[in-house]
């Protein structure tokens, strides 16, 4: 959100933003997506109030002058007709309308709790809305081999590595493009800062030290701007590599083993990681969540799938399996 739309903003939803920020700790993405939903409700409820002409494109109805009074108005009806419009006009899934009853939850919260502006919650009693169970896509151990395999180019030994960390530690895209130099420790582990600035230790395995020794004895060191000195992986300019970059790169590689548009993006590698460890390597649940940095352990137990082979032995170890018909 830029600086002036900031300002223009009435002052309650302002302090709400800075208090996410700062007090809540989110990070600038998840501040960003909290304030959309809530200009999207707003804007719906202008909208729906015919408080602005028909005609009006809904993505420049003001919300600028909103003010408490108009936010006392709304009730939990308003709310469901919301999601309804969301889900019918918008095409927003469950996953995205489950977004925004957290973002309105946390609004409503804010004014009712934190600065007693609202006597009560009209929100209070939300549900969010029931999603399927989508089991995470992911690499086979085989094709996670393939793919470290298929790494060339004059940037190889960088490339290399990030996919080794991204596959052996289960980064986020953010935390891998956000490592510093330093953040790589003589004791074989590796500083993560994590969403809502959360820090974690990671315990790097032989392949990621191999894969870091060869990458840092090519990494440049001449040439880089003072702002970029202290990133791990650097552009070709020489500069923090970005997330688009890196998108990039898993995208190339991907497409040279034949696993392009396939839905395979840089967030599998992370399911990958999660999925290997814990089918292949029998890591307990608890521990995967303290390695991937999750807030809670509902969030890690969709790892906890079984594939297809261990569904496959569970029945064929069935007592009954070879029993015949007389």
């Amino acid at each position: 959100m830029e600086h002036t739309e900031f300002m223009a903003l009435p002052e309650f939803i302002r302090n709400y933003i800075s208090y996410t920020e700062t007090v809540k700790n989110r990070s600038g993405k998840t501040v960003n997506e909290y304030y959309t939903d809530l200009r999207t409700f707003l804007r719906y409820l202008k909208r729906k109030w015919n408080m602005v002409d028909p005609s009006t494109d809904f993505e420049q109805i003001d919300i600028t002058d909103v003010d408490i009074d108009f936010v006392r108005r709304v009730t939990l009806s308003d709310v469901y007709e919301f999601l309804v419009y969301c889900k019918n006009e918008r095409g927003n899934n469950e996953r995205t309308r489950a977004r925004k009853v957290s973002s309105l939850r946390s609004f409503f919260k804010y004014l009712t709790v934190k600065c007693n502006l609202l006597e009560s919650n009209p929100v209070e009693q939300l549900e969010s809305p029931k999603s399927h169970s989508v089991l995470p896509k992911y690499l086979t151990l085989e094709q996670s081999i393939d793919l470290l395999n298929a790494v060339d180019g004059p940037y190889k030994e960088r490339d290399y590595c990030i996919l080794t960390v991204f596959l052996n530690c289960g980064l986020r895209l953010s935390e891998l493009c956000g490592l510093n130099v330093t953040d790589i420790r003589t004791d074989g582990t590796m500083r993560v800062l994590g969403k809502g600035g959360k820090e974690r230790i990671v315990y790097l395995n032989d392949a990621c030290q191999r894969a870091l020794a060869e990458y840092l004895a090519v990494r440049p060191v001449d040439g880089i701007p003072a702002e970029h000195k202290r990133a791990l992986f650097l552009s070709r300019l020489n500069r923090r590599i970005s997330n688009k970059t890196v998108q990039h790169i898993v995208y190339e590689n991907l497409k040279k083993i034949g696993l392009d548009n396939q839905g395979y993006s840089v967030h599998k590698l992370r399911h990958t990681a999660a999925t290997l460890m814990y089918q292949q390597g029998g890591v307990d649940v608890r521990v995967l969540k303290d390695l991937l940095g999750h807030s809670n352990l509902g969030t890690t137990q969709i790892y906890t799938h079984l594939s297809s082979e261990q569904l496959k032995g569970a029945v064929d170890s069935n007592p009954l399996a070879n029993v015949k018909k007389k």
